[in-house]
């Protein structure tokens, strides 16, 4: 913040620019640490926008109070320029130290010790829900469970609670604060069951919280965005309220004016592209330079589906021989050396090139910018009811997906990610699945 505001404020020879620099440095440290920016657990996801915007705006209202108060006035024009900048360099700087968080992780670096307590099948749960991703700060490291169960994750068990509560509630205390101690552990993680009351998790978070080990209780909820829960309590109970997902209102609004205004963009500005890659097909085999095909949109609604073919022209006749070699775990058909894929399509493909006349589907309000994967009818007639959820919004020409990993990713993967993105969606996660989308074309990895 200090920087770029003290070469703004030298540039239009604002009197004090230094200590301007210097006090809006302050004032933009309280604002952080009254909104609770510095906290451990602000970075187990990627730092929001809007808190950000927010932020930045409760610090140029402060600011211009500040400025009043000490007389240098001027026109409001004054501070807005000079914090523009820095609001910029304040995103990159939480954005580049996002992704260093990430992947020291992935290196098994900076991660909280954890040690779950819990009934058998509620620990393996949550072991295995910690195992499958590297983008959190958490590592378990043992196990307390509660009744004779075994567990089946691997994780070591290091003490056991009985399934009845004791008379003496110093027993439960006294095996779990020990193992804690032994393993060495930051953290508790409990998952609440059948065996653990109200009343008994509140005597055991007394003794963690006396011995200086942190509590965390695992509702039981997953896949659920920060922003959509709110903490509250009434009579004695603490309650949280889970907001449903947008589905009306202004964000659909601002969704749909983003996605026909950057189709129609795109489709313009890529217009040269479209005629050169229009011809690459044509001269690279025989048939059709563009590809239609039937998929599945919003509320299970068929839609015609433009591509760039990539493939020879009977290609979907081919499609029954291929069947048993089919190298997607669930309902999609995918090959990694697909026979009937041109060497131009194979190109293509690489780049995702071949899905730009979808800006056209986009742009008619078929598909948006930002999406599920768009599914073949064959492929939703397979669907379970979870899987028919992905249905809820309009499948996207790029994703969450499009961004970890595409094609090599599991089919329990995928889904995984699509029910992610329809129940969690906002408008700033479009626009960073966007700008990662670049990244992961340009790398190419896991198109085939």
């Amino acid at each position: 913040m200090a920087l770029p505001a003290a070469v703004t404020f030298s540039a239009i020879s604002e009197p004090h620019p230094l200590r301007q620099a210097a006090v809006i440095s302050m004032v933009w440290l309280l604002v952080g640490v009254v909104g609770g920016r510095y906290a451990p657990w602000t970075w187990d996801e990627d730092a929001p926008l809007g808190s950000l915007v927010r932020d930045w705006l409760v610090l140029l209202g402060a600011l211009a109070v500040l400025r009043s108060v000490s007389g240098l006035g001027g026109a409001p024009a004054v501070p807005l320029g000079a914090l523009c900048p820095s609001l910029v360099v304040t995103l990159l700087c939480r954005r580049a130290v996002h992704r260093s968080v990430l992947a020291a992780r992935r290196d098994a670096r900076a991660l909280r010790r954890v040690f779950v307590i819990g009934e058998a099948g509620a620990v393996d749960a949550v072991v295995g829900q910690l195992a499958e991703r590297t983008d959190h700060g958490y590592v378990a490291v043992g196990a307390c469970v509660v009744g004779e169960g075994d567990l089946l994750s691997g994780v070591r068990v290091c003490g056991r609670l009985r399934a009845e509560e004791p008379a003496d509630f110093d027993e439960d205390a006294l095996s779990v604060r020990e193992a804690a101690e032994a393993l060495g552990a930051d953290l508790v993680f409990v998952a609440p069951g059948g065996h653990m009351s109200g009343g008994r998790l509140r005597r055991l978070s007394w003794a963690l919280h006396d011995a200086g080990c942190p509590l965390m209780i695992l509702p039981g909820i997953i896949e659920v965005a920060r922003r959509r829960i709110r903490l509250t309590t009434a009579a004695g109970l603490t309650l949280l309220h889970i907001s449903p997902p947008t589905r009306r209102g202004l964000p659909t609004l601002l969704k749909e004016a983003t996605d026909r205004l950057g189709a129609l963009v795109l489709l313009v500005v890529l217009a040269p592209l479209f005629a050169i890659l229009a011809l690459s097909v044509r001269m690279g085999s025989a048939g059709p330079v563009i590809y239609r095909q039937t998929r599945v949109g919003r509320h299970n609604i068929p839609f015609p589906l433009w591509k760039f073919r990539t493939m020879v022209a009977d290609a979907d006749r081919m499609k029954s021989d291929l069947v048993a070699a089919n190298e997607n775990d669930g309902h999609m058909f995918k090959l990694r050396r697909d026979p009937r894929v041109t060497p131009v399509g194979r190109l293509l493909r690489r780049y995702s090139l071949d899905e730009l006349p979808q800006l056209v589907n986009v742009l008619l309000g078929h598909m948006s910018l930002v999406g599920p994967r768009p599914p073949l009818p064959e492929e939703v007639a397979c669907y379970d009811q979870a899987e028919m959820r992905r249905l809820s919004v309009k499948p996207g020409l790029t994703g969450l997906w499009q961004v970890s990993g595409r094609s090599d990713l599991t089919w329990h993967e995928t889904v995984s990610l699509d029910l992610r993105y329809v129940d969690n969606w906002s408008w700033t996660l479009d626009m960073s699945v966007m700008a990662r989308t670049l990244r992961a074309v340009l790398d190419g990895r896991g198109a085939y």
